[in-house]
């Protein structure tokens, strides 16, 4: 054995130190990064990817492993995001109080949905699930109760939230948040999809009426997949709350769900660990692809070449078209396909051992 298959079982363990001692080092990442990669700014950018992974990793056990595609999420989303600080905000309750209702609210809030969109099929479901996201954007634009803040938003009450998630100089502790939740939510997602439930979902995604011949009901294992992925949404959208201090109705509306999507289409669908790597990659393109755009570099090309490169989503769109071209199944499936080409390599390098009388090949 190799000193790479050595370290491959170590891998994960070695990057999640990594993530954890992220904010004590002082490294600049030229290029990549805008000063040291533990600046308030770079560890604010890699939490939200993180969050948005927590989604994804939620929207992947209905998408991926179910086979049912919902571009609804981003209400559940929304109210993670939404429900703690109108809480906090609006009725003065406690910070602890005020996650769980959030994270009851957004649960129950997806068992209603999915009980209902789960009555139709295909792009019909996805339609259902589509009007319930679009209501909610509305109703946290209009301002509904006057609760929601409109168009603007409304702002996390600082003075009711602990010291240590309060200000630039804490974004190491909201960081550290960002990493241990998501953690728990990776276990989670581990432990169901080896469960014989996650065996089911993968059956319903294959072959939906083959489940249903062997006596089982799949329209009650795709409302469970909702549910749990409507709630992972709900997590992921309380900590993103923490991270930008507010909520304003992009968190509710549809794009972000359509986003959701693309973060596990370039990760891979069907993985665990995809889905997280294709939301941190989106997260910061979609972040930094803004400062390159605005770069002296970019205003000094020939206005054939710099006219299209300082729009943002040009470059984002070209680079998406490059991932699914060279990478058809997402960065998860690149790299097992990787792993399988150099197991034939090795298996296919090694001498051939000739019959002797006796010896079965």
């Amino acid at each position: 054995m190799n000193d790479g298959a050595r370290l491959r079982p170590m891998l994960p363990v070695i990057i999640l130190v990594l993530l954890l001692a992220l904010p004590l080092i002082t490294l600049p990442v030229p290029v990549l990064f805008d000063g040291p990669i533990n600046s308030p700014g770079n560890l604010q950018l890699l939490a939200a990817g993180f969050a948005f992974g927590i989604a994804a990793l939620g929207y992947n056990l209905l998408f991926g492993y179910t086979g049912v595609l919902s571009f609804g999420h981003a209400l559940f989303f929304g109210a993670g995001v939404y429900l703690p600080t109108i809480a906090l905000r609006e009725w003065g309750w406690a910070l602890v109080p005020a996650v769980v209702f959030a994270l009851a609210g957004g649960t129950l809030l997806a068992a209603a949905v999915g009980a209902l969109s789960l009555r139709t099929h295909g792009v019909y479901f996805a339609m259902v699930t589509l009007a319930f996201a679009q209501a909610g954007y509305v109703l946290a634009g209009k301002n509904v109760g006057g609760l929601t803040g409109g168009e603007e938003g409304i702002s996390l009450p600082f003075r009711q939230l602990p010291a240590w998630m309060v200000g630039v100089i804490n974004t190491h502790n909201l960081y550290w948040l960002a990493v241990a939740t998501l953690i728990l939510v990776y276990l989670a997602a581990l432990r169901l999809v080896t469960s014989p439930m996650g065996r089911v979902w993968q059956g319903i995604r294959e072959n939906e009426r083959r489940v249903e011949l062997l006596g089982l009901r799949p329209y009650g294992f795709k409302l469970l997949a909702f549910v749990i992925s409507g709630a992972f949404a709900s997590v992921a959208g309380v900590v993103y709350l923490f991270l930008v201090g507010g909520a304003n109705p992009r968190s509710v509306g549809a794009d972000l769900t359509v986003a959701l999507l693309l973060m596990v289409i370039i990760g891979g669908v069907g993985s665990l660990w995809g889905p997280i790597a294709g939301a941190v990659l989106y997260h910061y393109l979609n972040v930094r692809l803004t400062v390159w755009a605005a770069s002296p570099a970019v205003a000094d090309l020939p206005a054939i070449i710099g006219q299209p490169l300082r729009d943002p989503l040009f470059i984002f769109g070209l680079i998406f078209v490059l991932l699914v071209l060279f990478f058809p199944r997402g960065l998860a499936g690149a790299l097992a396909g990787s792993r399988l080409q150099a197991v034939r390599r090795a298996l296919g390098g090694r001498p051939r051992q000739l019959s002797q009388p006796g010896h079965i090949e």
